[in-house]
């Protein structure tokens, strides 16, 4: 009895996870590619991680950002409290909404070309 108790409620544990991760994940700003383009030009971030989100080289490699894999509300927390030489970016600087067009927009360029299609790197 206890240990189906047990797992009764553990299931029920789960499906309240899980419903609260598709709640967030409604819940999380939809964003506008073509403003996110605006916006991610006119902040400079296109001077270290490329006009095509291809990343680069500044003072150590900067990340590619084309086609991230950060979820929305994981890529606006890393603006908020970014590391190394990156600047951090306040809601006061840079709204929800327009991190949220930025992501977008990067969601948009084309990510990285799997390695089998570089010729240069298949001898």
């Amino acid at each position: 009895m206890a240990r189906q108790l047990s797992r009764s409620l553990g299931i029920v544990v789960i499906a309240t996870a899980l419903a609260m991760v598709a709640a967030r994940a409604d819940d999380a700003p939809s964003g506008d590619p073509v403003n996110g383009k605006r916006v991610y030009l006119a902040d400079g971030c296109f001077e270290c991680h490329g006009r095509a989100g291809q990343g680069g080289q500044f003072n150590y490699q900067t990340p590619a950002l084309a086609k991230t894999a950060l979820p929305v509300e994981s890529f606006i927390a890393f603006l908020r409290e970014a590391p190394n030489d990156m600047p951090s970016f306040s809601a006061e600087v840079l709204s929800d909404k327009d991190a949220a067009d930025i992501h977008a927009f990067l969601q948009s360029l084309p990510g990285p070309r799997p390695v089998k299609d570089i010729p240069q790197l298949n001898p």
